[in-house]
């Protein structure tokens, strides 16, 4: 099994990755959907975890949400 790179996970990895960690699904159309909405990508498309994870903190203190389950 080789090491997945947090920094630089391919779409298809880090919906796999989230979905586990996470608890619920999230699909490469999810992620493709926020990269379309401005999340960040490195220059060769993959996605780095924590960008992404900052990206998304600020979407939702941006939008006022964030609330808990």
């Amino acid at each position: 099994m080789s090491r997945l790179n947090p920094g630089a996970l391919s779409v298809a990895d880090a919906a796999r990755v989230l979905s586990r960690l996470g608890g619920k699904s999230v699909t490469e159309e999810m992620l493709r959907a926020d990269i379309d909405a401005g999340a960040p990508t490195n220059a060769n498309g993959t996605i780095n975890l924590v960008h992404y994870a900052a990206w998304l903190v600020k979407e939702m203190a941006a939008s006022g949400g964030g609330g808990g389950d």
